[in-house]
């Protein structure tokens, strides 16, 4: 089983940072992830390159 990796992102409603978890053994995923601070909900496209760096777009639910 794969560790998970830490990445921060900013809320695109909020504008606040958030840490969030990423799972490195799937290598392209998106999901919905609630807002830590304004709860809303936001879009997260993660994939991973050939030596597992993670790039993350967030975006808001309705965009």
């Amino acid at each position: 089983m794969s560790a998970l990796d830490s990445v921060l992102v900013q809320c695109p409603y909020c504008w606040e940072t958030l840490e969030i978890s990423v799972d490195p053994s799937v290598a392209e995923q998106e999901y919905v992830e609630d807002c830590q601070v304004c709860c809303q909900p936001i879009v997260l496209t993660v994939t991973f390159d050939e030596q597992l760096t993670p790039t993350v777009q967030a975006r808001a639910e309705n965009d």
